[in-house]
């Protein structure tokens, strides 16, 4: 097994070097946020095999990872990099995986096994994307602001005007999945409560902003807006905030 943990846009430079590690039956344990590149690999329906630039510019990670090695994993856990090499934990334990195609694989049970003996929460899901949609509906939303603003979720979810763009902004994105079929059994109200309980904790995209390094705005934003242009979804509020977050991610990293 090989678990990829950088982030999403990383790969783009690190997918050409992994085929020393990868043996004839290696499986890749893709543990990023946003929408994965592999979403439309064996997904069926019109969409079949299409590529999202925003995720896998020029098509790179997916000539270097077959889609047959993917194992989907959606990370649960809240952390924040106190410095290099050194992480502090929140809250949360739980990395759901799944099959591409849904089935209850031997890998699938191996790998939920070696985690949960570690003391981690690892259910194994025949809907891995609707698990991916389950976070990202909060991630597209509070990311993006949080960058823009500054603000810790608690501050997002309890403050009347952010709290309102966010739901506007979910409101929308939730509007793409269920394009594409992904019927969500976790509302909005929902997401909101649940981010204003974690509390002052500043999402990964902000601390990316904070310490001038890219952050995920692609992954989590970009890719939610070119989906939704695929499938003639209008996004105005996402759209905007996407824009605004994508030019935060290039300033932040322009030496003054």
């Amino acid at each position: 097994m090989v678990f990829l943990t950088v982030k999403a846009h990383a790969l783009t430079d690190l997918a050409p070097r992994l085929a020393e590690v990868l043996g004839p039956e290696t499986a890749v344990v893709t543990a990023q946020n946003g929408i994965p590149w592999w979403y439309f690999q064996r997904h069926g329906g019109p969409l079949e095999g299409t590529r999202l630039e925003t995720v896998d510019p020029g098509g790179v990670i997916e000539r270097s990872i077959e889609t047959r090695r993917v194992v989907g994993c959606v990370v649960w856990p809240a952390t924040r990099i106190v410095e290099p090499g050194v992480i502090e934990h929140v809250e949360g334990t739980r990395f759901t995986i799944g099959e591409l195609d849904g089935s209850r694989s031997e890998r699938c049970q191996a790998i939920a096994a070696a985690l949960s003996k570690a003391k981690l929460k690892c259910p194994i899901s025949a809907r891995i994307r609707h698990d991916i949609w389950l976070k990202l509906l909060g991630n597209v939303a509070f990311n993006p602001i949080s960058a823009l603003t500054r603000a810790t979720l608690v501050e997002i979810a309890t403050f009347p005007e952010t709290r309102a763009l966010a739901r506007t902004i979910m409101e929308e994105a939730d509007a793409v999945a269920r394009a594409l079929g992904v019927e969500l059994d976790l509302g909005v109200d929902q997401r909101l409560a649940g981010a204003e309980k974690v509390g002052a904790h500043k999402t990964s995209m902000l601390q990316d902003i904070e310490s001038g390094r890219p952050s995920e705005v692609d992954a989590l934003v970009g890719a939610v807006v070119e989906v939704g242009d695929l499938l003639g979804v209008p996004l105005p509020h996402l759209r905007a905030v996407y824009a605004c977050a994508k030019l935060l991610d290039r300033t932040a990293r322009t030496p003054a």
